[in-house]
């Protein structure tokens, strides 16, 4: 059995299942000309095709991801395994909710749309809309999911020791130890004030306006959403969306149930949400839970008065976190308005979920306000403006920074450690697969398995190859 040992097979084994998703998302609007497919693996009764392993490699290519020479082999294989993890979590009746998938997704397509710059962006190269590609890609998502739970299964009792860490060190090679970049752990308690009352019924007249402007022939919605929408993703486009009724992970239940309420042509009263602000709403078109909408976006801005407030609150947590009343962590937690720390954390995070990241990984407004921060400060509160362009106030933690420096068990054991983990797991894998393999319909394309010796293991005596 191959134990896929060394210090960064783990890393790009780990990479290969997300560059396979965002390969097969890419590939939507690519010509059927680019890449002549062809089914090359089945597991069960599911399929591996050629585009999907040499979409992916290209998509590598495209964001500077460093491939050994085998990678088509290293992709596939973790396709394969994939399929078979995931498989036996369906016999094991291991529970994955809609909700769980649901969620998992929208953080693929954030990390799409920040990979890309924009939804618009996105939606252009794959040839189809984020709903659509929602659709497409949630059999992928559950499948990774599943897989990720049972090897989580598979491995819940290995452990490791400072020995073996210290042993698994030291066998790699002085000249293979990598050189680091300086890496940051950096968290924040955000606060989102609300526009004063004065300011919101404004906007809310005013979005009464663009209804009435529309309504009477003066303009379009077309025409005033790319004037006056404050909207990204849509302002271009003219406001255009297509929605889906259950996708309410990223509208709120009020859009949802308004847009799906409207007659076609229709255009609604405005709508509000404390996420985003203020909709105006037009129904294009529906089909079942599917529709095709415009809609319009304004933000009231919050003004001194409302960030002066935010300021006070946080001068308040601060206190707290300095007198040891409540960790950061925990304060993060209970004052925080940022949706994303219920779910990963106050910390920044690096593409692979890790929280040790590089500066460019942090937005502008924070690179500056820890550019003259020591390693265990906590900020004085300061103003900021997220994604979505609505302004607030946070508090900024420098948790740790790393100097460049090469790779050693002082500065980095937590590091190595999970290497040495990692390995760990991936043999007790190996051993598992071997009691599993011969339990499961497997074929591999001759060609394939020919120039992938790793692939033999996954091949039984009845299924050599088609």
């Amino acid at each position: 059995m191959n134990r896929r040992t060394g210090l960064f097979s783990i890393k790009g084994m780990l990479t290969a299942l997300a560059l396979l998703l965002s390969a097969a998302v890419m590939a939507q609007g690519r010509s059927s000309k680019e890449v002549v497919d062809k089914i090359i693996g089945v597991v069960g009764d599911r399929i591996i095709l050629y585009s999907d392993i040499q979409n992916a490699i290209k998509d590598a290519a495209r964001y500077g991801e460093k491939l050994p020479p085998n990678a088509n082999c290293m992709i596939f294989e973790q396709a394969l395994l994939s399929k078979i993890l995931a498989l036996q979590a369906e016999r094991d009746s291991i529970p994955l909710t809609d909700e769980e998938v649901e969620a998992q997704m929208d953080v693929k397509v954030r990390n799409l749309i920040m990979q890309y710059g924009s939804q618009a962006e996105v939606e252009t190269l794959a040839g189809k809309t984020i709903y659509q590609l929602k659709d497409d890609q949630r059999p992928l998502i559950r499948e990774n999911m599943l897989a990720e739970a049972m090897r989580k299964k598979v491995v819940s009792g290995v452990h490791i020791t400072p020995t073996e860490v210290k042993a698994f060190f030291e066998k790699v090679p002085v000249d293979s130890l990598p050189f680091l970049e300086s890496e940051l752990e950096v968290g924040q308690i955000s606060i989102l004030p609300s526009a004063s009352k004065d300011v919101d019924e404004y906007i809310y007249n005013e979005m009464l306006n663009y209804k009435k402007q529309i309504e009477s022939g003066t303009t379009t919605f077309e025409a005033l959403a790319k004037r006056v929408s404050e909207d990204p993703g849509s302002r271009e486009r003219g406001g255009s969306y297509e929605i889906n009724r259950s996708d309410k992970s990223t509208w709120d239940p009020v859009f949802l149930s308004t847009a799906f309420r409207l007659k076609a042509g229709e255009i609604s009263q405005p709508v509000k949400s404390n996420r985003f602000g203020y909709f105006l709403i037009q129904q294009v078109s529906r089909r079942g839970d599917n529709a095709q909408i415009k809609m319009i976006l304004r933000v009231p801005p919050v003004t001194d008065n409302e960030l002066k407030e935010a300021h006070g609150r946080l001068d308040s947590v601060r206190a707290e976190i300095e007198s040891n009343k409540i960790s950061f962590k925990d304060a993060a937690y209970k004052y925080s308005d940022d949706e994303n720390v219920k779910n990963y954390g106050p910390y920044v995070l690096d593409r692979d979920g890790s929280t040790y990241v590089n500066i460019d990984a942090l937005d502008r407004d924070m690179v500056n306000t820890i550019k003259d921060m020591k390693v265990g400060d906590l900020s004085q509160p300061v103003n900021f403006t997220n994604d979505q362009g609505k302004k607030g106030v946070r508090l900024v933690y420098l948790k740790s920074r790393s100097e460049p420096h090469r790779l050693n068990l002082n500065d980095d054991y937590v590091k190595i450690a999970d290497m040495a983990l990692n390995q760990k797991r991936n043999e007790e894998l190996d051993k598992w697969l071997e009691k599993k393999i011969p339990t499961f319909y497997i074929l591999i394309d001759k060609q394939q398995a020919d120039s992938c010796p790793s692939l033999s293991k996954y091949q039984t005596t009845e299924n050599r190859g088609f």
